[in-house]
């Protein structure tokens, strides 16, 4: 690990970005370009302290899930992040059959989403990156074991996740993930990440064992999904799906219709839901 070059590259990556840049209001006037080691932080979910000590070449190793968090928060094209995997004495990922950083492009039109609740996915259904809004209308994946910001896994094992959808959707929930599921291991047979979850999966829960035998197979797309947020009420929101060119990530894009009961509960959220996060 080179410590030296480590923090040096970050530190210029770092000032090359605006907050604008990433969805981050300005605040007061700057005295360096770029942004602040606290922002870079918030985005990549870590604490303000453990990303200064990468900058000041000091600390512990950082693992391969914290450089790939501030990868993503840094914006870092997939050479870039490579490259900061080999300044931290880590060999990148070869293995491209699950996509797990997001592409610039995806994070520049989530960065412009600061009205709206959007995250990107994987075709595996780990979530990768979201907006504040996001996290504030089904909570922050960062916060969560690795496991558990998978989304087909939380839902089918962890019985709280639920809470968040009205029970007559559970049941089209349930059979539309296991169908996105199948349609991507259909494509990436040979995916052995992609087979384990499954086989995981089938092992924790009957009912994902059920769908996964009656063979349904869809890739997510638009729709409208109801939502119980503990905070605002309930949501009907408009679900759109922005598929990369490749299918293997995914833009999820929920918005409410104008003059809506939603869409006032919605801005209720962004006002609300955004203090609490900031609280947090």
């Amino acid at each position: 690990m080179d410590r030296n070059e480590l923090a040096d590259f970050l530190r210029h990556c770092r000032a090359r970005l605006t907050p604008a840049a990433v969805g981050l209001p300005a605040g007061a006037r700057r005295r360096t370009p770029g942004l602040r080691r606290e922002e870079v932080a918030q985005l990549a979910g870590m604490s303000t302290d453990h990303y200064t000590r990468m900058e000041q070449a000091r600390g512990s190793h950082p693992s391969r899930q914290m450089l790939a968090a501030v990868a993503r928060a840094l914006r870092l094209t997939a050479d870039e992040r490579d490259h900061l995997f080999h300044l931290a004495g880590e060999e990148p990922s070869r293995d491209r059959s699950v996509a797990e950083h997001v592409r610039p492009g995806l994070l520049l039109v989530l960065d412009r989403l600061v009205d709206t609740p959007a995250q990107v996915i994987n075709d595996r259904s780990d979530i990768l990156a979201q907006n504040a809004m996001a996290k504030a209308l089904i909570g922050d994946a960062s916060a969560r074991p690795q496991a558990e910001r998978n989304i087909a896994w939380r839902y089918f094992t962890d019985p709280s996740a639920r809470e968040l959808f009205p029970v007559e959707e559970h049941e089209n929930a349930s059979r539309t993930a296991v169908a996105d599921l199948r349609a991507t291991l259909a494509r990436r047979p040979d995916d052995v990440r992609l087979a384990k979850l499954v086989h995981d999966l089938r092992a924790r829960s009957e009912e994902f064992s059920a769908l996964w035998d009656a063979h349904h197979v869809a890739v997510r797309r638009s729709a409208t999904k109801r939502f119980l947020h503990p905070v605002v009420g309930p949501l009907e929101l408009d679900c759109e799906t922005l598929l990369s060119p490749e299918h293997d990530q995914r833009l999820i894009v929920h918005s409410a219709r104008p003059g809506s009961e939603s869409h006032d509960r919605l801005e209720l959220l962004r006002v609300v839901g955004l203090q609490d996060l900031t609280r947090g």
